[in-house]
């Protein structure tokens, strides 16, 4: 678990290179490519097994913070390009490496391919600092009995549909949080990592101040994020932060300060790392291609509806209810809209999928203390394809075809000139209430992006409208600040039925689509046209499994 707090704060090594890492911890041999553009902007990894080493869709900060063990944030100066830039890593590990270890190569990794030099040091950063409110705190003396720790529950969920369908879930359903015998510094350290409030705490550490001694045990219950259904509620009708449930629930204060924590500083570093050497792929060892056991079988018809994927640490996949079109999206990660040639029976029939990888040779990434660290996806989603390939005859090819394309236009721009020193990057930011209506909205904010920057990644910002790759038309140079609201779904797609349980459908529903945020928030326009665009075509599929 990475906990900022833990660090020797003592070290000051400023200006000490990272180069200096011994030359024998040092991967064996190391792949290094640029990552193909994706939905996913978030480092997937590091992995560890079969002596491989994995790191996908990493930014030269993700890479800095995973081989010095600070927090992206703790990463500070370098290139603007440190955060947008994004490479995919493969290395074959000697024999007994670990987590540990691993970091001492990724730092050797660093300073020979991509040449980075840069230095420790401390400086005040952000923090928060958990103290008692007004008042007696609303926690129960623990009697020492049982472990210590919190456990995590969705609430408020509805019954089950009459028509014994699945039961429609709130616009925001909450997250419950049950501690016990949990002492103040124990929790304080636990809130970083909690499901629910890393989005309010920005991985900023938290200090216990309360003063209150022994072991409490105590409940309450927050808003999780991401987890928005629509039911016709407004998204943020009901958010309750990580900090409204401590202060009004418990009678606890989140409040902000700043620690000498430990940061990285960035004095150079290459664009461009050297080049693999021109056999490097035969000497990495592969990752497994098929599962060691699975069955394939038609879905059970008491399922009404329900589907779900559940991988478990190990390998294990368990699919339930799922039709064969959806399982080729998530396998091959493509819309519905990019597969052409699927018979109407895919759409329809739904299938079971138990699976489980050779043991021990699914990669999982480091625990955060929650938990067995993440399985490596796509190496389970490769065997998917796989195993999708053997048992329903299916054959695929990706072709381009005409499509429906989009290309970035300006009108009247309404967008500010970045300082191009600083980092290029985009994030999500607060929901912009201003145009928030029943569909839940996403506001991204855009720090130094260019048009064609902001144009290449429309696709994947704005998936549930536009498909395929932007062009660049605006002629506006340089980078720009801006922000960008619009409605998660489009609002003429959603079925009003259910709204609310007396909604007319005829009402119309409000919200904005990416193509009028684009043009009302920043005065540019997305005009659409046609070019080619890789579809997978699907050439045979046979719509009863092969025996298990």
């Amino acid at each position: 678990m990475r906990v900022a707090t833990r660090m020797c704060l003592a070290a000051l090594l400023t200006g000490a290179a990272f180069s200096q890492t011994p030359a024998q911890s040092a991967f064996e041999e190391a792949a290094i490519q640029t990552s193909p553009k994706s939905a996913i902007q978030a480092a997937r990894g590091p992995y560890l097994s079969g002596g491989r080493y994995e790191l996908r869709t990493a930014s030269m900060v993700d890479f800095i913070a995973k081989a010095y063990g600070v927090d992206n944030d703790k990463v500070l100066s370098g290139p603007s390009w440190l955060e947008y830039d994004r490479f995919d890593l493969r290395a074959k590990m000697p024999p007994g490496t670990n987590f540990d270890s691993a970091k001492l190569m990724l730092q050797a990794l660093l300073a020979d391919r991509f040449k980075l030099v840069a230095h420790k040091e401390t400086q005040q950063m952000p923090a928060f600092a958990l103290t008692v409110g007004k008042g007696k705190p609303k926690l129960k003396d623990a009697d020492g009995s049982g472990d210590s720790g919190c456990k995590f529950g969705l609430q408020g969920l509805p019954a089950p549909a009459a028509d014994g369908g699945p039961a429609p879930l709130p616009s925001a359903p909450m997250l419950g949080v049950t501690c016990r015998n949990m002492t103040m510094a124990a929790f304080a350290e636990s809130l970083r990592t909690m499901p629910g409030a890393a989005d309010f705490l920005k991985t900023s550490p938290v200090i216990d101040k309360t003063e209150l001694t022994g072991a409490f045990d105590f409940e309450f219950k927050m808003s999780l994020n991401g987890l928005i259904i629509l039911n016709g509620a407004p998204a943020q009708s009901e958010n309750i932060s990580v900090a409204d449930a401590l202060d009004k629930q418990l009678g606890l204060k989140l409040d902000p300060i700043r620690v000498p924590l430990p940061v990285v500083v960035v004095e150079s570093v290459n664009r461009t790392p050297t080049p693999n050497s021109p056999d490097v792929d035969a000497k990495i060892p592969a990752a497994p291609v098929e599962f060691d056991v699975a069955e394939v079988r038609p879905s059970s018809p008491d399922l009404n509806g329900r589907m779900g994927i559940q991988i478990q640490p190990g390998g294990r996949v368990n699919v339930t209810g799922l039709p064969l079109k959806m399982l080729i999206q998530q396998a091959w990660s493509v819309n519905n809209d990019m597969i052409v040639g699927a018979q109407k029976w895919m759409d329809t029939d739904r299938y079971d999928v138990i699976a489980r990888a050779p043991a021990g040779t699914v990669a999982t990434g480091p625990s955060n203390g929650n938990g067995p660290g993440p399985v490596d996806i796509d190496t389970i989603w490769a065997m998917m394809r796989a195993l999708l390939a053997e048992r329903f005859k299916l054959v695929s090819h990706m072709e381009d075809r005409p499509a429906t394309a989009y290309t970035l236009v300006a009108v009247k721009p309404k967008i500010k000139k970045a300082d191009p020193a600083s980092r290029t990057k985009f994030t999500n930011g607060p929901a912009d209430t201003r145009n928030q209506g029943p569909v839940p909205s996403r506001t991204i904010v855009f720090q130094n992006m260019t048009m064609a920057q902001f144009a290449e990644n429309l696709q994947y910002i704005a998936s549930g409208y536009i498909r395929n790759p932007v062009l660049d038309k605006t002629g506006l140079d340089g980078g720009y600040d801006f922000a960008l609201t619009f409605s998660l779904i489009n609002p003429a797609q959603i079925n009003l039925r259910g709204r609310s349980p007396d909604g007319d459908p005829s009402e119309p529903i409000s919200g904005l689509t990416v193509f009028e945020a684009v043009e009302k928030q920043l005065g540019l326009k997305l005009e659409e046209t046609k070019r080619t665009a890789p579809f997978l075509v699907i050439d045979h599929a046979e719509q009863k499994p092969v025996e298990n």
